[in-house]
């Protein structure tokens, strides 16, 4: 039931921010919380709130850095899906981790291609929508 919750939440938050281009807090914060809260009443709540600030900290250095390229909602985001992976441990963490940017880009190769390429094929892809597929691959791979 909670996992269904979660991939929900997840479902959610990709059809907004492509919709829409972000991620609204009235998502992310209370999905983060409702995360943490449901892993802490399994008995993963360190592991949960671990991977929260893990993933938290690595998006708000990156956001710091190159705010253009990665928006608030992204580090928000990343409270709630370093969470949901944490909770599942640490291959799932690192699994999702590292696909999520590899889908973003391959998102945007492909956008680029289909519009021609050239300097002024540039297209901005959301960032979002990776975060949520590649934390539902992780967690499955990780249960199944």
């Amino acid at each position: 039931m909670g996992l269904a919750c979660a991939v929900a939440w997840l479902a959610a938050l990709t059809v907004y921010d492509v919709r829409q281009r972000r991620l609204p807090n009235a998502l992310t914060l209370p999905g983060a919380v409702i995360v943490l809260i449901t892993a802490a009443l399994a008995g993963r709540g360190a592991a949960a709130l671990l991977g929260a600030v893990a993933l938290g900290a690595l998006y708000l250095v990156m956001h710091l850095t190159a705010p253009s390229a990665m928006g608030a909602g992204d580090v928000k985001l990343a409270i709630g899906v370093g969470a949901l992976t944490g909770a599942f441990g640490v291959d799932a963490w690192v699994l999702a981790t590292v696909a999520a940017p590899l889908l973003t880009a391959a998102w945007g190769i492909v956008g680029f291609r289909a519009r021609g390429g050239g300097a002024t094929g540039r297209i901005a892809v959301p960032h979002g929508p990776s975060m949520c597929v590649a934390t539902v691959a992780a967690v499955a791979v990780v249960v199944i």
